[in-house]
């Protein structure tokens, strides 16, 4: 039987605020276990909530930039259940009025644009965090993270592959960075996602019954949960069993999905609308406001650079993949004055190499815009070869200074005069009499052998194209 997957994911991102969504507590990573929760975060007797107003503005910021309506009105309730790490017996989310509903983006997988719907995406506060380790077999409680504010956004079941699905996360983790209403750090759990997976027999409309990954933090582990409950549920469907409504934890260690719980209902968490918080109202002229804070966004961006820079759809995808690396590319091209081509040649290519190679991002790079254009505009004046310039780039790297600094001081300045070239090349072809008589016998592959030495000879300092254009008239000769 042939098996269609149906994916929807539920992404949340913590939004970059100071204080906590209800409370003025700080939201600073990494501080010691229960610092950072004060009493409305909690739970105690007698306080009330107050809503983050930069928690709303952040909201809206994201439903403007997908195409949502961005709710006049909605409502904040009370989800309950009971867990360790939620001290009040409840945690303060939207349900029935979130505040972003029907949006969309468009990915690219495999050379075709498909539209994915979102849902919605609602406002709610984190719980804290079960540490199971260093309590002589006991687990504690860090409250930290209590009342940290949340987006949710939910996506429709319109994806049906792995690859689709992380497309979409992707995208999603770009916009909210270029929106800069979320750092995306999945390391620190600012950004993860939950994935519901069903699949049914190809052809039929009604969807199979779903199972939920929890807490997916990175997309290579996302991926990789996907592929192994989709062989997991195909499994139990063609051996005659049926699949169970549950939860389930991905084991990275293992490379297995476990079940936690039965998957939960709506009605199981008994949602009613928060007392102690009045409606969310959002006026007109807070929204327009906010219209005018939105970032040229990636999309725009990414066509942007295809026509004004004479870019390729790959080069232009990866360098508007976050709005930091759009910006080191823009200034290098104005800083440089080279051509286009050759300044994201460098930033896709060797740039790229040393972030990864390093585990930096772009943020972070060694090799500052100011050095990156003055090294390319060495090249193009030919002060400099591409090889040459590998090792220049190498060097700024390392923290030897600038280009010319470099070039100074390691002698690396390109040989240009033709008749150094020539007396090289001569010297060459006399050492060479034997390749010499192979060449001019109809091997044209020698020619190469005669670069090589000519290139050797001049320590790689001889421009590569002089070479070869006077390499050519010499062996003719």
């Amino acid at each position: 039987m042939t098996w269609e997957i149906v994916i929807g994911l539920e992404i949340h991102a913590q939004l970059a605020t100071k204080s906590k969504i209800f409370s003025g507590a700080t939201t600073t990573y990494g501080a010691e276990p229960n610092t950072q929760a004060c009493v409305v975060d909690l739970g105690m007797p007698g306080v009330l909530p107050v809503i983050n107003s930069d928690v709303v503005r952040m909201a809206a910021k994201f439903g403007l930039a997908i195409g949502a309506e961005v709710a006049q009105r909605s409502v904040f309730a009370r989800k309950n259940y009971f867990y360790p790490d939620l001290p009040k017996g409840y945690q303060i989310s939207q349900f029935e009025l979130p505040i972003v509903k029907q949006g969309n983006i468009q990915i690219e997988v495999d050379g075709e644009e498909l539209t994915i719907g979102i849902t919605r995406a609602h406002l709610e506060e984190d719980a804290g965090k079960s540490l199971h380790e260093d309590f002589n077999g006991l687990s504690g409680i860090d409250l930290n993270r209590a009342g940290t504010p949340l987006l949710e956004i939910v996506s429709e079941p319109d994806m049906r592959s792995p690859k689709e699905a992380i497309a979409y996360m992707k995208k999603i983790h770009s916009l909210v960075r270029y929106l800069e209403i979320c750092d995306g750090n999945m390391q620190e759990g600012s950004f993860r996602c939950d994935a519901n997976i069903s699949i049914r027999p190809k052809g039929q409309q009604e969807l199979g019954t779903r199972t939920e990954l929890k807490n997916l933090n990175s997309f290579r582990f996302v991926e990789r949960a996907l592929n192994l409950e989709i062989e997991r549920q195909i499994d139990v469907l063609e051996s005659g069993k049926t699949i169970r409504q549950e939860t389930r934890l991905y084991d990275s260690d293992k490379h297995e999905t476990r079940p936690m719980r039965s998957k939960e209902e709506a009605n199981d968490y008994r949602y009613f609308n928060d007392p102690d918080l009045l409606p969310l109202i959002i006026e007109p002229e807070f929204l327009a406001q906010i219209t005018t804070t939105l970032p040229e966004l990636p999309d725009i961006k990414k066509q942007r650079f295809i026509n004004q820079y004479n870019l390729s759809m790959y080069d232009a995808e990866f360098l508007t993949n976050s709005r930091e690396m759009a910006d080191y590319f823009e200034q290098v091209v104005e800083k440089s004055a080279s051509e286009t081509k050759i300044c994201a040649n460098w930033i896709v290519g060797d740039l790229s190499a040393f972030l990864n190679k390093n585990n930096l991002d772009i943020t972070s790079s060694k090799v500052t815009t100011e050095q990156l254009a003055s090294m390319l505009q060495r090249i193009t004046d030919k002060t400099i070869s591409g090889k040459i310039a590998k090792k220049v780039f190498a060097a700024m790297w390392d923290g030897e200074g600038d280009a010319d600094t470099i070039i100074s001081k390691h002698g690396w300045k390109q040989v240009t005069d033709s008749g150094a070239i020539e007396k090289i090349i001569d010297d060459v072809i006399n050492n060479n009499p034997k390749q010499l008589e192979e060449y001019r016998g109809g091997k044209d592959k020698v020619f190469g052998f005669f670069v090589g030495q000519v290139m050797k000879a001049s320590k790689g300092k001889a421009n590569p194209k002089q070479v070869n254009e006077l390499l050519k008239k010499k062996l003719a000769a």
